[in-house]
């Protein structure tokens, strides 16, 4: 038997609806941003931003994949077109051949190296700036209690 879904108050769906509005309008802004200072796409940028983050710049396929919630399909469509413009290249695991690793180019860390201070800019710009310090270690520790119990959750 199935519990019938709450629905949620007014004061509850105002705070989910701005929330969603508002990672939706930086989001959105961020990516036509990256594209216009880098023309580098929001994914490009993702995919680089976590493999240049990683030891020897790589990552297994089904990590990164895992890391940025991203279906296999999808990370595999990025990369195939990420190894099409020189970006990243796939390695071969030698522990499990089913497995690969992607590992960023050295055309992938000036790609990245070259958009992330306008990025970065861009974040303060659009995001830190828009809160005090105090609101910004109170959003921060609200969205890792939020990160923190979704990982709790059956996916």
């Amino acid at each position: 038997m199935h519990e019938t879904p709450r629905g949620l108050s007014p004061d509850e769906q105002a705070a989910w609806k701005s929330f969603i509005r508002m990672q939706e309008i930086l989001i959105g802004r961020l990516s036509r941003l990256v594209r216009a200072d880098s023309e580098m796409s929001a994914s490009d940028y993702i995919v680089l931003a976590k493999l240049t983050e990683a030891p020897d710049g790589q990552m297994r396929f089904l990590e990164l994949a895992k890391l940025i919630e991203w279906e296999k399909s999808r990370m595999s469509h990025q990369v195939t077109r990420m190894v099409k413009r020189g970006l990243v290249v796939k390695k071969e695991c030698p522990e499990d051949a089913r497995g690969a690793f992607i590992v960023a180019t050295p055309l992938g860390y000036e790609a990245i190296q070259d958009a992330a201070p306008m990025h970065v800019e861009h974040v303060r710009r659009l995001f830190i700036d828009a809160l005090t310090p105090n609101q910004l270690n109170t959003f921060a520790r609200l969205s890792q209690r939020i990160l923190e119990h979704v990982e709790k959750q059956p996916d």
